[in-house]
């Protein structure tokens, strides 16, 4: 056993009987277990991220209270005496397995309309059945600085393009498209904007400095490609008519500053409102999907090293290596569109790359295709998954690893 985890044994031993939350299959409630780990940050207790260890389980101060929250939230736990706690660590040591401490409960922000859209949002839907803390953020708060006082921040089924989710089509007469035309139009002008894709470039600008100066961000769905495609275009009018007024830049295409994004580069942009897609980042297309049965649709989580990798390897636990894949207006990512410095979570072994993650300045981000993991082909006006029908599944198991990942004390990549 390595020094290292000789001392973190000692002290445990000395401290407090320990509580094990298996992360493998033997939980009953693999999200709320994330909930019951975010807590006990919150009382500032320390958590220990057992990384590859029965699928990424947690270890805990067996007090009282923390059994009590435990038995409340239907979470299953093992207590572990002095001679379990030896062999788990012996297994870490021998195994590509690794110990991550948490240390402080992240400061949560989720990018969301203040009305109810007519869509959910996976990332809240996951917050709450987790009872994880969060406040809600939108134009107005990212325009004004608001951000600075947050960790780590959401960004779901939004535009920021300007182009109001390419929705034009088949939804400009409903009256929730209304509203939503006539509440950016409001923020604009309130801004000093002269158009609504100004305003949601410049957002996109705001949250990128987010980024850089330490800030965590994770992104689902259409919020992923219309964010970079609005830092590539900061400069450029790729907005038609019934948008902002005007017609798009005839030179559009080459005015493109990929450099300014975080993700992805050389793809080209569908700007017709009458198109249900934003370019050719997504894959399959939505205009054009690929129709899979949600039986034969599935991508594979990556394997890393635990103990030279533990960022990325942070990312990908979970008690299965397969997951169902799940449709979205940003299903996945164009694998040859990837920029070169972008890790690979996930992907399909084929051209569809579903999760990513990279690193902009002082911070990160991570990139999720599709919308909602437990509803195959979410659709507009569909109702909220329940969660409770679904508290082992893996792909919200992704989201959450999301939110534990800027707890932990960071520790620099050996490779």
């Amino acid at each position: 056993m390595t020094k290292k985890l000789i001392f973190i044994f000692l002290l445990n031993m000395i401290f407090c009987q320990k509580i094990l939350i298996p992360m493998d299959t033997k939980q009953s409630d693999h999200l709320k277990a994330y909930g019951v780990a975010f807590w006990t940050l919150k009382l500032k207790n320390n958590v220990d991220w057992l990384l590859n260890f029965r699928g990424g389980s947690f270890l805990l101060d067996g007090s009282d209270k923390i059994i009590n929250e435990i038995v409340l939230r239907g979470v299953y736990f093992e207590r572990i005496n002095t001679s379990e706690l030896g062999e788990i660590y012996a297994t870490i040591d021998e195994n590509n397995m690794d110990i991550v401490l948490l240390e402080k409960s992240p400061k949560i922000a989720v990018y969301s309309p203040p009305d109810k859209q007519p869509w959910d949002d996976a990332v809240t839907l996951a917050l709450t059945y987790s009872e994880i803390d969060y406040d809600i953020v939108f134009d107005e708060e990212v325009l004004t600085g608001q951000l600075n006082d947050y960790d780590w921040l959401h960004l779901h089924h939004e535009d920021f393009t300007g182009q109001y989710g390419k929705f034009y089509k088949n939804y400009r007469n409903s009256s929730w498209y209304k509203k939503m035309e006539s509440d950016f139009k409001s923020t604009a002008s309130r801004f000093g904007f002269n158009s609504v894709p100004e305003l949601k470039k410049n957002v996109a600008q705001k949250i990128k400095k987010f980024i850089v100066n330490g800030g965590f961000m994770f992104a689902m769905c259409s919020a992923t490609d219309s964010f970079d495609i609005a830092l590539a275009a900061s400069s450029v009018d790729i907005a038609e008519s019934v948008y902002d007024g005007d017609g798009v830049d005839p030179a559009y295409a080459m005015k493109l500053n990929f450099s300014n994004g975080i993700a992805f580069e050389n793809y080209q942009l569908y700007p017709s409102p009458l198109i249900y897609e934003f370019s050719t980042i997504d894959f399959p297309s939505s205009h054009r999907p690929i129709t899979k049965s949600a039986e034969a649709d599935y991508f594979s989580l990556f394997a890393f090293s635990a103990k030279w990798d533990p960022v990325p390897t942070m990312l990908t636990q979970c008690h299965v290596n397969t997951i169902n894949g799940f449709m979205g207006q940003t299903t996945g990512f164009n694998r040859k569109h990837l920029k070169k410095h972008i890790t690979i979570l996930g992907d399909d072994g084929q051209d569809l790359v579903k999760y990513i993650h990279g690193n902009v300045g002082k911070g990160t981000f991570t990139f999720l295709g599709g919308h909602d993991p437990e509803d195959y082909k979410h659709m507009v006006g569909d109702p909220p998954t329940e969660l409770s029908l679904h508290p082992n599944s893996p792909g919200y198991r992704l989201i959450l690893n999301n939110v534990l990942f800027p707890a932990a004390r960071k520790k620099d990549k050996k490779t």
